[in-house]
């Protein structure tokens, strides 16, 4: 007798990219996944936890790729719920944090199907962390903006350019494509000496980054070959890093 499928939907945040960095609750629903649908940005282990029978479909964007396009992807979640029961569509990240969570959900519903969200830890807070960068710190920034440097249009956001005229940590996602452009965005607004930091592939193994100021950012990146997938992070907060501090320490000792 063949079990009766009541489809169903749970959209996922993995994390930043550490398998670790998945809650429980999204490992638990992973664990019950008749399907999962994944993103290209999430670590491939993760996919160890599902159930051994349980299908394993690949749906990834990455920039100059050949990829589903989020249509496409909407109507495989619902005709997946229907055929097999369970879906979890796996997010690199939070689904809410520019990864069209939303819009999957609002699609799903309109078919009746039972659909539910865990949050992520969204690599626009955490990436910065693990390298001892905070987004906020008492007396150097009270507040953050996120902020996506490319837009549906693949234009660079015009936000960029309103948030540079606050004292805000502001960190860029999508944006490294565009870095040149953000640095020199930082530049035309007086700021070269802005503290600056690009972080490729965040909390993985192959994790690359580099620090500096809005004068040599684009420069830096492009000698360690840093691309995508990464975040920037400008403001005061850098200067927190490790390498940053240790550096200042050289040059003032250079001065004595």
């Amino acid at each position: 007798m063949n079990r009766i499928t009541i489809p169903r939907v749970t959209l996922v945040g993995a994390g930043p990219g550490d398998k670790d960095l998945i809650t429980v609750k999204g490992l638990k629903a992973l664990q019950s996944a008749d399907v999962v649908l994944y993103d290209a940005l999430i670590d491939t282990a993760l996919l160890d936890e599902a159930p051994a029978e349980a299908i394993r479909l690949f749906v990834g964007k990455r920039a100059g790729r050949p990829c589903k396009k989020q249509e496409e992807i909407n109507e495989l979640i619902v005709k997946s719920a229907h055929e097999y029961g369970h879906v979890v569509r796996l997010k690199g990240g939070d689904p809410f944090v520019f990864g069209r969570g939303l819009e999957e959900i609002e699609y799903i519903k309109s078919y009746g199907i039972e659909v539910s969200l865990v949050p992520g830890i969204s690599s626009a807070l955490s990436v910065p962390a693990l390298q001892g960068v905070p987004v906020t710190s008492r007396g150097v920034s009270e507040s953050f903006w996120v902020l996506t440097g490319s837009t549906k249009d693949h234009l660079i956001s015009a936000d960029i350019e309103i948030a540079l005229q606050s004292h805000a940590t502001i960190v860029i996602l999508m944006g490294m494509r565009k870095l040149a452009m953000i640095a020199d965005m930082v530049r035309i607004e007086g700021h070269g000496e802005k503290p600056m930091m690009v972080i490729q592939n965040g909390s993985q193994d192959e994790e690359k980054y580099v620090i500096g100021t809005a004068e040599d950012i684009a420069d830096q990146a492009k000698r360690a070959k840093i691309g995508t997938p990464g975040i920037i992070v400008i403001g005061e907060v850098v200067k927190s890093h490790p390498e940053w501090i240790t550096e200042k320490a050289k040059v003032e000792w250079k001065t004595l």
